[in-house]
């Protein structure tokens, strides 16, 4: 095995590590939007760690189908309305929770499996994270307006990282990458830092709101 894979393999078990870390933290704070995709990434990246230990094809694709729905609207959507808790107070039922993933897992599975969405997927998962760094963009200037400039640069690495793992995802492959496994070890690490990221600004930017409603 060669040192890229090993790497690569590293970075799967950091992803699973941290989705499903603070996935359960989120969870434990009471948003069950950003722990549930967390926990769903970490679980994609579960399998994707079998995949590549044993090319299990049930394996690659639960992880394939997971990727594709984070990529399409775990992110772009769920994550968005989940960081809205702390934007716009937008706290839903866990009811309405609940049917938010069954609608975007349905879409999700119609999205992979019609045939008119062959050719135009790839652009789509571009235009959904791009949708996604727009608000990534307010967010950023919620936190610095409310004086968290570490974590504003710290979400602004995230959402510029992530937004070039996404445009290169199915666009533009890293030359001798034949296996992926550079390019694989770059977005996990990304989707890793991300998730972290989130959660400590996410908290930050709500201790922040709380101490201006005391002061007043």
């Amino acid at each position: 095995m060669e040192t890229r894979d090993v790497v690569a393999l590293l970075t799967c078990v950091l992803l699973v590590v941290s989705g499903g870390t603070y996935g359960i933290k989120f969870l434990r704070k009471g948003n069950f939007l950003l722990g549930l995709e967390w926990l769903i990434v970490a679980f994609s990246g579960s399998n994707l760690l079998i995949f590549l230990l044993t090319q299990s094809q049930v394996s690659y694709g639960i992880s394939f189908f997971l990727d594709a729905f984070s990529r399409g609207f775990g992110i772009p959507i769920v994550t968005v309305l989940g960081l809205m808790a702390v934007t716009h107070n937008f706290k839903p039922s866990k009811l309405k929770d609940a049917a938010l993933f069954i609608i975007t897992f349905a879409s999700t599975f119609v999205m992979i499996k019609a045939d008119f969405m062959v050719k135009p997927l790839p652009y789509f998962y571009v235009a959904m994270w791009a949708a996604y760094t727009v608000y990534l963009v307010y967010f950023i200037s919620r936190l610095a307006s409310a004086g968290e400039y570490l974590h504003a640069l710290g979400v602004t690495v995230a959402g510029v990282a992530a937004l070039f793992v996404a445009c290169i995802y199915d666009f533009y492959p890293i030359p001798g990458d034949d296996s992926k496994a550079i390019f694989l070890s770059i977005a996990l690490v990304t989707w890793s830092y991300m998730m972290i990221q989130l959660y400590y600004a996410f908290f930050a930017l709500e201790r922040a709101k709380q101490q201006a409603v005391y002061a007043h």
